[in-house]
């Protein structure tokens, strides 16, 4: 009796979960490839969604896709866990024991495998900033969203009812700043509707970027405009102004200036995974990524693959690195989804490559921005308004119906849509 090859695949993001879902089943040669999807988190949300998590602005039991009803659905293995150590030489990734409420209900336990795939994604980078690990919260994961979530509405509910304000600051003036400051002005508006009478005069949210400008990696006219609109808004933008400490009550700004904050949110900067770190023996990134071939495959290790955040291919042609972004972690997944068993039976396969098809960024409801592509008919236009904001939601909608087919994906659009009409359009309990 044949065997089957084992392929395991390490975080469940964009990339990791189109993966499991699309080769469950599939046959290298004449081995039915048996998946496992390892991930820590019980279910998935989109990660260019998480702002709206953390801000109340959607619902993450509405948008999340659970990884055991997933794995059922399509046919294959899902481990609930975080992934520790990995032994390249006996082929096993580490699992850390599962505690609940410092309760250990599983000890720590060992997955074997023949082919690796990882896509553990990113988190943000505090290059080591004092007081940080303390005293900000992150939104790298579903789980770090709803967190923050919990605290924004308890400590808004607070504010108003002691008269006082509260000072929401964001160090990282990228898309996860920018967006998620609007969002944050967004959801007091939407609580002041609903009955929360003064909810947006007792919100201030200070936005503080290292760099010269917000949207580093954006076109100008992109970033110019994403300022305007914050500033219209009352986000108060600091450019050019380093977090050099955190305490707890401010931000300390370029080693002297004291920005007093309440609620502290890190997204700046963008690191591996800690379990790159385990991985010394292979060439890695300044920032941990694995460095991997035109086939995504390390280039050490004939066994182990690596895309999305946690990774930084060579690719034919290309000087610049592949962006940390969803569209680019998305595009090496249809990839690998259709060469990996190809490449596992020892097949020449064709080399990844990747297409910048724009750049958006979406304020809330209240305005969108962002290029194309410069290709087609507009070579990289910028685009505004509910063109751009419908731009950003078919990225959504098309990860969807990549993962969930055409059908059911427009199903989970429709019942969304539906849904806007009924719910609150905040999450306000």
């Amino acid at each position: 009796m044949i065997e089957d090859h084992k392929l395991v695949v390490v975080g469940g993001g964009v990339a990791g979960l189109e993966i499991a879902t699309r080769l469950a089943g599939k046959k290298a040669n004449s081995k039915r490839l048996s998946v496992t999807l390892i991930d820590r988190e019980a279910a998935y949300v989109w990660k260019p969604m998480l702002h709206t998590i953390a801000a109340g602005t959607a619902d993450a039991g509405l948008q999340e896709t659970v990884f055991a009803a997933q794995a059922l659905t399509h046919g294959f293995r899902y481990e609930f866990g975080e992934a520790i150590a990995i032994d390249r030489k006996h082929r096993t990734v580490s699992l850390d024991a599962l505690r609940i409420e410092g309760e250990i209900i599983a000890p720590e336990r060992q997955v074997s495998y023949d082919t690796l795939v990882l896509s553990v994604g990113s988190r943000a980078n505090d290059f080591g900033t004092p007081g940080v690990s303390d005293h900000c919260m992150r939104i790298d994961t579903r789980s770090d969203a709803i967190g923050f979530n919990d605290r924004l509405r308890v400590h808004l509910i607070r504010s108003i009812v002691l008269g006082k304000k509260l000072r929401v600051g964001i160090v990282g003036g990228g898309a996860t700043g920018v967006e998620l400051a609007a969002e944050l002005i967004q959801v007091a508006t939407v609580a002041e509707r609903y009955g929360m009478s003064g909810a947006s005069a007792h919100l201030e949210v200070i936005l503080v970027e290292s760099g010269p400008r917000l949207l580093g990696p954006f076109p100008e006219r992109v970033a110019d405009a994403a300022l305007e609109k914050l500033k219209q808004l009352g986000v108060i933008v600091r450019v050019g102004k380093r977090v050099s400490s955190v305490n707890e009550n401010a931000f300390m700004l370029n080693g002297n200036e004291a920005v007093d904050v309440d609620l502290k949110i890190w997204a700046a900067g963008v690191k591996a995974p800690p379990l790159m770190d385990t991985l010394t023996d292979l060439e890695r990134t300044r920032s941990g990524q694995l460095v991997v071939g035109p086939t995504l495959r390390t280039l050490a290790d004939d066994h182990i693959y690596a895309l999305g955040d946690c990774a930084s291919p060579q690719l034919p042609g290309r000087d610049m690195p592949v962006p940390t972004t969803a569209q680019a972690a998305s595009q090496h997944a249809r990839f690998l989804s259709r060469h990996l068993p190809g490449l596992i039976a020892g097949k020449t396969g064709p080399v990844a490559s990747y297409k910048d098809f724009g750049s958006l960024v979406a304020l809330g409801g209240y305005d969108a921005y962002g290029t194309l592509g410069r290709f087609g008919f507009y070579e990289g236009g910028f685009i505004e308004g509910r063109i751009a904001q419908l731009g950003h939601a078919m990225l959504y909608r098309r990860y969807q119906a990549s993962l969930h087919g055409i059908w059911r994906g427009t199903l989970l659009w429709l019942l969304d849509t539906v849904g806007r009409k009924v719910r609150p359009r905040a999450r306000l309990s």
